[in-house]
């Protein structure tokens, strides 16, 4: 038997309830992992809510964690019992001390990076990785405008967009939000509460407004991640922490100065084993060479998977949150 948090109705945080559950064998072309860490995101909220549709239920949510492979089925290559490995992606069930998982899903950490920041890191940095150089490839000189900036992908995207030689404006909640965002590669912090954000853009870019406007939160900054935008500048819509985004009518893109507008899904990005390898890869090197600095906020024991996720949805947290197993 292992231990997993299962959900049989979709609800608040209390519907995530510890259980054992049989262990799995892991069949041909999957591995069986002792799971350390556990990564918590606003996907497994989602999934929770029911907002996304689990396979079947109840289930177990998570989409990422990192710990030690147990065994290996059938023609698997290049992982072996006792390896340090980490994972993103597949179908939910990451909350649970032991996991069976496709192996063309995880990918074998180097000695650089530690199992809790892996599992800090795996879905929030190859997401920065996805959005910097994939959905746009941020060049020196670029202006870019990051939502929810000291949160986990947050920080992240302002590290590494400062060290493509971006200009960086955040949005924050509070001044100690803006200390941190300031301190991890964000030269303009804005206090979204009590400033205007368009207007505070335009500002700072002298009236042209940012390439690229990455936009996490949703309900509450579309429209003005929209008008923050330069002539032919890219709106990147990759979450709703807030709400559903409004509508956005075509007429818009052009009214304001041919716009483009996307809506991009990480596993799109790494769904061939050679895609998650190659982004992985770019992801550790830059924590090995000390350019990104994952930070932590909170670490609580699987049991306690409500308050973390009551911790995330309180838009407090700063950094990723993690689940010990």
């Amino acid at each position: 038997m292992t231990d997993a948090i299962r959900i049989e109705a979709f609800g608040g945080p209390e519907q995530l309830q510890l259980a054992s559950v049989p262990a799995a064998t892991p069949g041909p072309g999957e591995v069986r992992i002792r799971q350390t860490h556990i990564g918590v995101n606003y996907i497994d909220i989602y999934f929770r809510t029911g907002l996304y549709s689990p396979a079947s239920m109840p289930f177990t949510p998570g989409l990422e964690a990192a710990g030690e492979v147990m065994a290996v089925g059938e023609g698997v290559t290049g992982l072996t019992a006792g390896q340090q490995v980490a994972y993103v992606g597949g179908p939910p069930g990451a909350y649970a001390t032991d996991r069976v998982i496709a192996a063309d899903r995880v990918v074998a950490l180097p000695a650089a990076v530690s199992s809790g920041q892996a599992a800090a890191m795996m879905l929030k940095g190859l997401t920065a990785h996805m959005l910097l150089q994939r959905v746009c490839a941020v060049q020196p000189g670029d202006r870019v405008l990051i939502h929810a900036a000291a949160g986990g992908v947050g920080l992240l995207l302002c590290q590494w967009a400062q060290s493509l030689g971006a200009t960086v404006i955040g949005t924050v909640g509070s001044p100690e939000k803006a200390e941190l965002a300031r301190a991890n590669g964000c030269d303009h912090p804005i206090l979204y509460r009590d400033e205007d954000i368009a207007a505070r853009v335009r500002a700072i870019t002298d009236g042209a407004g940012v390439r690229v406007a990455y936009d996490s939160v949703g309900a509450d900054t579309l429209t003005a991640s929209l008008a923050s935008l330069a002539k032919r500048g890219l709106l990147v819509s990759f979450g709703q922490s807030s709400g559903a985004p409004p509508a956005i009518a075509v007429g818009q893109l052009a009214a304001g100065g041919s716009l483009f507008l996307t809506r991009p899904s990480l596993f799109d990005y790494i769904g061939t084993a050679a895609e998650l390898q190659s982004a992985a890869e770019a992801l550790f090197a830059m924590v090995a060479a000390d350019r990104l600095r994952v930070r932590i906020d909170s670490e609580w024991p699987l049991g306690e998977a409500a308050a973390a996720h009551q911790r995330l949805a309180s838009r407090q947290s700063t950094g990723s949150i993690i689940l010990r197993a």
